[in-house]
């Protein structure tokens, strides 16, 4: 890991030393709680221990003060998280059992115990893995639980890509970091995904690539320096160590020292011990690069002394022994170079010892789990072959009772289609008497208000008969006196009152006709039809109707066409059963408003009544309004108006299927649309869209 000259210790080893940093992370990103924010001696965590009476708290402080011993004694670090599992156990808190695990695992690397650390890891991602671990939670955490499990998650495949590059594995340990740090992104745990690239940035080092190094290790610091109080932003130091190794990769000696000492500050000020003692032996080597061996000497023995203060820096003691002996040996002291190089000798043939015989069990360890996993994806496969076979025979006799349903069923429609068919049958003769009642409901209507109009020029016929029968006997008398003037002046009035009785009785000719040519059943053929004129008979015949019901009534009436439509293809029966329905329903509004306001509503005062009719031609076609200043319809009930048999007049005024036929006849026989506008209490405009004659 250190630019030596001697060999001072194996790269894959040596970055055991740096990962340290990893554990306290984790257990305080997860489970700090805002109680234990401020203690940061061990005094005080075990103050704030004796005073707990809550088990959930409990872990927490068990769990600080592990993380505190990391540094210094990792077999107490050991011991707490082996209390943390167990107490998490009892509180059936999977979540935090999988982190003291993880905890375990990462503490057991660093004590080179790579078998144990493998298995541990291996329990703790089984847990960490399935989403019913979140259930029980008791965690304090602003952080949803769902973002705490993929943080536990990536911590997991962090420590076990650590494990993999301290046993010499550098593809796995790559392939780890990698999950770690996809994890944490589609988490959004940019703090995670810093961290992780503290580690890459290492692995990028050791295989020399300085400037992909530096862009990681940019990267995590500016991260953790945004971060504020974040617990990682403690090792800091970690990153400018880093940082420094690879400017002297680099070739940056300058830079490389100014950031050795800036680690050396960070590391002393948050009691790093284990990175303070490698920051002094890369400092050492760096004054040896650079001929000055007194300084090198100085800070060696820094390393050594900072290494010597802890209880799990045996590795790192065998570092400083090695670079004490090279720097010595540089100055022609050999008596100290010698007592050196036997110390670090005898320390490292008892970690290769003790290291040979943990990776052969670590070797075991996958082996087994692989042996576990091929296993586990046999059985797989297994039980796949077993869910299809037996889905296929679940299937087969599904198919087979709905075969056997179906056949049945079929007996049974064909039973009932000759019933169904009698109904139809039924309801569509129904549906025609329906029809026509509301027709003949129609037809009354105008037959009650036709009658008053036929009686006006019924009036001036025997009127007109009566005078000019006396007309006549007059200019008879005249005759027999001789008198041909007087007579011939009578002759001409007979004549005049005959030019009037001829006009009123074509007068009631065309009321009649305009009567019958309503009732009478729909050909369904389409004729050209001078439609101003159809509407201007439509609104004259509907306001006698209403005048025959109620003579006292008067409303304005508004007529404005537009001459240049001329005559159009439509069936004139059915328009004209459509206008009469609409142009009722707008009398029918402004009467109920000038007689009634609206509930809650006054009088409006100086109140007329309007209805208006008027035809558009438009580039598509034909357009028809009917308005009225009436009530307006409200809004629960324009949704539902063309709906058969939906009226809101009183029991008795109204079959409720005038507008539903009417949108029939516009859409289905002719091809347009029938919509409405309304503002209740303001009045309603019905609009008749009909298509060019082209297109009907």
């Amino acid at each position: 890991m250190y630019v030596v000259t001697n060999c001072l210790l194996p790269s894959t080893l040596c970055r055991i030393l740096l990962k340290f940093t990893l554990a306290y992370v984790m257990v305080t990103a997860f489970l700090l709680s805002p109680v234990l924010a401020q203690p940061t001696t061990l005094d005080s965590l075990h103050a704030a221990l004796n005073r707990a009476t809550d088990e959930v708290l409990k872990t927490r402080i068990y769990g600080n003060i592990g993380a505190y011993h990391v540094e210094s004694n990792r077999d107490s670090a050991l011991y707490y998280m082996e209390v943390d599992i167990a107490l998490s156990r009892k509180l059936n808190w999977k979540l935090a059992e999988a982190t003291y695990l993880d905890y375990k695992a990462y503490t057991l690397m660093l004590m080179d115990n790579f078998p144990k650390s493998l298995e541990t890891s291996l329990q703790a991602l089984k847990i960490a893995e399935d989403p019913a671990s979140e259930k029980n939670d008791r965690s304090k955490s602003a952080n949803p639980v769902s973002f705490r499990r993929q943080r536990i998650l990536a911590n997991i495949y962090h420590n076990i890509g650590l494990l993999y590059g301290a046993t010499g594995n550098q593809n796995l340990q790559i392939s780890n970091f990698k999950k770690a740090i996809q994890i944490s992104t589609a988490n959004k745990d940019f703090l995670k995904v810093a961290e992780v690239n503290i580690f890459l940035g290492e692995v990028y080092i050791s295989l020399g690539k300085a400037d992909s190094a530096l862009v990681m290790e940019k990267y995590a610091l500016k991260t953790v320096a945004d971060s504020g109080g974040a617990p990682v932003k403690k090792y800091e130091g970690v990153i400018h160590w880093n940082l420094g190794k690879i400017y002297q990769l680099q070739s940056k000696p300058a830079l490389a020292k100014q950031e050795y000492f800036i680690a050396i500050q960070k590391n002393q000020a948050n009691y790093n011990l284990s990175n303070l003692g490698d920051c002094f032996l890369s400092l050492a080597q760096l004054y040896s690069n650079g001929n000055n061996p007194d300084s090198a000497l100085y800070f060696a023995r820094k390393g050594l002394y900072t290494y010597q203060s802890t209880t799990s820096s045996a590795r790192g003691i065998a570092s400083a022994y090695s670079l004490l002996s090279s720097l010595y040996d540089q100055q022609k002291i050999t008596d100290s170079a010698l007592h050196f190089l036997q110390l670090a000798s005898a320390l490292k043939d008892s970690l290769g010892t003790a290291e040979k015989l943990h990776l052969a069990a670590f070797q075991d360890v996958g082996f087994n789990e692989q042996l576990r996993l091929a296993a586990l994806e046999k059985e797989r496969i297994q039980t796949q072959s077993r869910i299809k076979v037996y889905s296929l025979l679940a299937g087969l006799g599904v198919f087979s009772l709905l075969a056997i349903i179906l056949y049945r069923n079929n007996k049974e429609k064909q039973r009932s289609n000759k019933v169904l068919e009698n109904t139809l049958t039924n309801l569509r003769v129904t549906q025609d008497q329906l029809v026509q009642s509301e027709k003949m409901a129609s037809l009354g209507e105008l037959t009650a208000g036709i009658a008053h109009e036929i009686q006006n020029p019924l009036n001036f016929v025997n009127n007109f008969s009566e005078v000019s029968q006396e007309l006549l006997l007059e200019m008879k008398g005249e005759m027999q006196k001789g008198n041909g003037a007087e007579a011939q002046e009578l002759a001409d009035d007979v004549i005049q009152n005959l030019q009037k009785i001829n006009h009123h009785g074509k007068r009631a000719d065309a009321i009649v006709k305009s009567m019958l040519q309503h009732s009478q059943a729909s050909t369904g053929r389409l004729e050209l039809t001078d439609i101003n004129a159809l509407c201007d008979e439509c609104i004259r015949m509907t306001y006698h109707v209403l005048r025959g019901k109620d003579p006292d009534f008067n409303v304005a009436m508004e007529k404005d066409f537009d001459e240049s439509i001329g005559k159009i293809n439509i069936v004139p029966s059915d328009i004209s059963r459509v206008l009469v329905n609409l142009l009722s329903n707008a009398f029918y509004a402004v009467k109920e408003k000038s007689q009634a306001p609206p509930q809650g509503e006054l009088p409006e005062a100086g109140y007329s009544p309007i209805v208006s009719l008027s035809s558009i031609k438009t580039s598509h076609g034909i357009l028809i309004k009917v308005e009225d200043n009436g009530t307006g319809i409200p809004a629960n009930v324009v949704e539902k108006i063309f709906q058969p048999f939906f009226t809101t007049k009183p029991s008795g005024q109204g079959t409720g299927l005038g507008l539903s036929l009417s949108y029939d006849i516009i859409s289905k026989g002719h091809n347009g649309k029938l919509k409405v506008e309304t503002n209740i209490g303001q009045g309603s405009c019905f609009t008749i869209e009909l298509p060019d004659k082209e297109t009907i």
